[in-house]
């Protein structure tokens, strides 16, 4: 192999030649030399460190991972975030009642006083981002086996840590690997964890063209919603108190009203979650033609069934409006990646840049690489089964009916009793599994969840199971509802366990996660880690044969990604403009399509036209596309125009762009984006909450 010294230099300048009007890729802030150039051509007017500074307030001190798997943006100087409505969409659930619906009807706090507590959530700053790659691989030689390497990777990364931590106190850090190891970051962060519902608009809004329009274009859909941080007195983090403050803010995002304009510079700026675009043929054909389709045909079952039984109720819509956004946004997803690779070859066009890769390893000074692919080859080969079995596993437990997960949850109880009387834990392992069993049936239906089962265990299992077998294995389970499982939790004695220990719920789990966790995941890993190893190879080898646009795959890390405000041509004869207006929305209401179904406020706001200062030339703008390659993480990211300014709220794809997590083609490829001025007029003319727009900085 070229010497490690070598490829670390071709990291350190970025390892990247980039063309005129880069589109593709989702750039390192700290690393931005390489393409900066590109980006002020472009029209950005900011330098490279008003995008990231670790010394000052930058752009980074107002984008932070929000809840974990989004990102959201600080607006005012007093911690007023924004992120999407799919995004805080299980805290609007969680607080939501027949009462209080505030799904259907929306949610606005008029005063400090009225934002909601929000448990578990938490948001994350970037503090710096510090390349670590020679401390990380120290050590490190050609040829050693892949335990020793993980030996002294672990050893590193400890040492890396502490070192890290001693100037750091109260802050986390976490190494990152990036190319597969070829590079290494620590990021230094720092989290928050009072955050609170300020407004989310009802779900006619936010999730406005449903499963119908999800990952579609020309979108409709507001899908924003307002937080606050808050803080102790002295601007640290601090768990809920009433004497909390609201955060005061490092950084945060001037607001553009002035709108975003065809061929516009556009930049989104958040923690896009996984991409693969490296990834060899045999990795991608796994997906389109293994993975994709049995995923899609489990949830095709459990939507179904989701979407039904909703229809039946407002208390069943309330409890399963979470789980059915979860499991539909993949689902959809899935299909339109299916769509994208196989209308661009994907597997055709990977397999003859190995053709080319394998051409080149026949010369003398790359005679070392020759073994790469074919080793790639062997271990899929050996990974893939192991791969689809754990899928199916998250499939039919995760998303599919509840009980199994839910039964496990008491294998510490019911497994560990005698150990758990011995410490004289028992107790209290009993009130935190009933604490989990509230928080579980509030929003568990005991006829959806029967016909869930009886759709999936035939998939998964492969033996029939009607709703005549569901009822007869549900109605003499133990945990089917709150009364009977409390019945025995309140008087827990060995009666009760034995009981518990027989049941065929949790039987079945133990035996499920007992497969998983002993059989496939160990060889899962194993597997993988095979893999890894020679995708590291494989990337160090392509980015020194075939010099070129390369950039790191996202990894829920914090990136750039810049492109310009503009539309599509997908298919022939197919026009999209970049932008829909107000008027779509009363278009699509009157298709009578349930998805489209507004409430009678919005529509008579609507039909007037009273757009005030958010209105451009008689119409309000309510999305946008870019060619900004995002992907999934990169919900609630800022769209931001060369100033560093908000103009909109990044929240989805194109059906044709789902395929750029493997595949990026820029002509198709597009983001969507909700328009400020569509975000601004539902807060301040619909919801009549205009003093959190004039908290805001508001700019043209």
């Amino acid at each position: 192999m070229k010497s490690l010294k070598s490829l670390l230099s071709l990291f350190a300048i970025g390892l990247f030649t980039v063309q005129s009007v880069a589109k593709e890729g989702m750039w390192i802030p700290s690393m931005l030399t390489a393409v900066y150039n590109d980006m002020h051509d472009a029209g950005l007017q900011l330098t490279e460190e008003q995008l990231y500074d670790v010394n000052k307030s930058s752009l980074k001190d107002a984008i932070v991972i929000f809840g974990g798997g989004c990102t959201g943006e600080v607006v005012s100087k007093e911690g007023l975030l924004l992120t999407n409505h799919h995004c805080g969409f299980d805290y609007i659930q969680f607080h939501s009642s027949l009462q209080n619906d505030y799904l259907k009807d929306g949610f606005w706090a008029m005063n400090r006083n009225q934002e909601l507590i929000c448990e578990g959530l938490s948001v994350v700053f970037i503090v710096r981002m510090d390349d670590v790659t020679e401390k990380m691989r120290a050590g490190i030689k050609n040829g050693m086996a892949m335990n020793e390497i993980d030996l002294l990777l672990s050893k590193n990364k400890r040492a890396v840590e502490e070192d890290i931590k001693k100037g750091n106190a109260g802050m986390g850090v976490q190494i990152r690997a990036f190319n597969y190891g070829n590079q290494y970051f620590a990021i230094v962060t720092k989290s928050y964890n009072d955050v609170r519902l300020v407004g989310a608009p009802p779900t006619s809004i936010g999730k406005f063209g449903g499963d119908t329009d999800n990952w579609v274009w020309p979108r409709h859909t507001g899908d924003f919603s307002m937080f606050r941080i808050y803080a102790d007195k002295n601007n640290q983090p601090a768990t809920y108190s009433k004497d909390n403050v609201p955060y005061k803010a490092a950084h945060f995002l001037p607001v553009n009203i002035g709108g975003a304009k065809e061929g516009d510079f556009s930049m989104v700026y958040g923690f896009p979650g996984r991409t693969e675009h490296l990834l060899t043929s045999y990795a991608v054909d796994f997906v389109m033609n293994q993975s994709n389709p049995m995923r899609i045909s489990y949830r095709d079952q459990t939507i179904g069934v989701l979407e039904a039984r909703m229809r039946t109720s407002d208390e069943i819509r309330i409890k399963y409006a979470a789980k059915q956004s979860d499991v539909a946004n993949a689902w959809k997803k899935w299909k339109g990646q299916q769509m994208g690779l196989i209308n661009f070859r994907a597997v055709e066009q990977k397999r003859k840049f190995e053709e080319e890769f394998t051409a080149k390893t026949k010369l003398k000074e790359y005679a070392e690489y020759a073994e790469i692919l074919p080793k790639l080859k062997g271990n899929y080969i050996m990974l893939n089964p192991y791969m689809m079995q754990a899928q199916k596993f998250q499939e039919y437990v995760y998303y599919g009916p509840e009980m199994f997960n839910f039964a496990y949850k008491f294998n510490s109880l019911l497994a560990e009793y005698d150990s758990l009387v011995a410490r004289g834990d028992l107790q209290k392992t009993i009130d935190a599994l009933k604490k989990d069993a509230r928080l579980f049936y509030k929003d568990f239906d005991l006829e959806t969840e029967k016909q869930i089962y009886s759709k999936l265990e035939p998939l998964y299992h492969q033996r029939p199971a009607s709703m005549i077998y569901a009822d007869a294995v549900y109605n003499v389970c133990i945990f089917k509802d709150s009364t009977e499982l409390f019945k025995y939790l309140d008087k827990f004695n060995k009666k009760a366990l034995k009981k518990m220990r027989g049941d065929y719920f949790y039987v079945s789990s133990v035996q499920m996660f007992d497969q998983y966790n002993n059989s496939i995941k160990p060889k899962l890993i194993e597997y993988q880690k095979q893999v890894d190893y020679y995708m590291q190879q494989y990337t160090a080898a392509m980015m020194v044969m075939f010099p070129g646009n390369y950039w790191s795959d996202a990894n829920s890390t914090l990136r750039i990604s810049y492109g310009k405000v503009e539309g599509s041509e997908p298919r022939d004869g197919e026009i999209y403009k970049y932008f829909t207006t107000a008027d779509g929305i009363l278009d699509k209401y009157y298709t009578q399509n349930p998805d489209f179904e507004i409430n009678p406020k919005l529509k008579s706001l609507l039909e007037m036209k009273d757009y005030g200062i958010y209105g451009e030339n008689g119409e309000l703008h309510v999305c946008y596309t870019g060619s900004n390659h995002t992907t999934g993480g990169n919900s609630g990211s800022p769209a931001l125009n060369g100033k560093g300014e908000l103009t909109g709220i990044n929240f989805d794809r194109s059906w044709e762009s789902t395929m750029s997590d493997i595949t990026y083609n820029p002509d198709i490829c597009r983001n969507i984006m909700v328009d400020i001025r569509y975000v601004l007029w539902v807060v301040d003319v619909y919801a009549g909450a205009g003093y959190l727009v004039e908290e805001m900085k508001i700019v043209r």
